[in-house]
């Protein structure tokens, strides 16, 4: 299958674009810097929810790969490559790891394809994570995923991108119900903030891409419902296994009091059993 990745709409933001701008990347376009700049400008300190993310994403995907038996991995909304991706931290501590990226964005898919090029055990799609029947019957999933095995499932920052009428929950329960006992899922998510600082965040985001839900704690435990919450629990991403692979105290440590955007934003790891 070849998805055209040629036509690229520079007068719309991306949600995968920004994010990438936040991180310090370059794979954006003007359109996309603008939005990032009014968290920047408008919301200080909130860059520091894309940090967040992107450390406890490379914790449990470290913990998963040198804890588990687990050596294949599908990463929902992958967004744009930086370093520390899940292919690259995987590969550090299992190297017959595989990992399929999936995003909707055409230039996610260019950029990850030219990445990935010579790396015959990762491969990146072009598809909606509200369509899961289509990720897991896409022919790059089919040759590289066993679903006879248990599998990680990664939906890191993604599912309050669903709004409530898509159901994020039936997002999850697909993929629950299809992988074998064993199989890992890596949830963060922006939790309610109760505040005029996260509120305005979730209303830049509604206004830009009419999409982005920040949910209470209960509807993020709601998301794991059927599967083992692991230690420990859906805690701000920081909290969440703050030690290193190596051991080495992590800056999100339990001693340091948390921004009020680190508590924003919530992680955690299931195991279905």
């Amino acid at each position: 299958m070849v998805e055209d990745v040629t036509e690229v709409d520079q007068s719309k933001p991306s949600i995968a674009r920004v994010y990438d701008y936040l991180l310090g990347g370059k794979d954006n376009y003007a359109v996309d810097r603008e939005i990032g700049d009014k968290f920047i400008d408008d919301l200080p300190g909130s860059v520091a929810i894309a940090h967040s993310n992107r450390q406890v994403l490379v914790r449990a995907v470290s913990d998963i790969a040198l804890h588990g038996e687990v050596r294949q991995f599908i990463d929902m909304g992958s967004g744009l490559p930086t370093a520390d991706n899940v292919h690259q931290v995987a590969g550090r501590h299992a190297p017959d790891a595989r990992v399929v990226y999936v995003d909707n964005d055409p230039i996610v898919l260019a950029h990850g394809r030219a990445l990935l090029e010579e790396t015959t055990n990762t491969r990146v799609i072009r598809a909606d994570v509200r369509d899961p029947e289509a990720i897991r019957e896409h022919p790059d999933t089919v040759s590289l995923i066993d679903f006879e095995q248990p599998v990680a499932v990664v939906l890191s920052a993604i599912l309050h991108h669903i709004n409530d009428d898509e159901d994020p929950g039936a997002v999850v329960n697909y993929w629950r119900d299809r992988v074998p006992s064993g199989s890992y899922f890596f949830i963060s998510h922006f939790r309610t903030g109760h505040n005029a600082e996260t509120s305005e965040a979730e209303q830049v985001l509604q206004a830009t891409f009419g999409r982005g839900r920040w949910r209470s704690d209960e509807e993020i435990r709601e998301l794991f419902c059927g599967m083992e919450i692991l230690p420990p629990g859906i805690v701000p991403a920081a909290r969440w296994r703050p030690e290193a692979a190596d051991g080495v105290a992590h800056v999100g440590d339990a001693d340091r009091e948390l921004t009020v955007w680190e508590q924003l934003i919530v992680a955690g790891l299931a195991v279905k059993r």
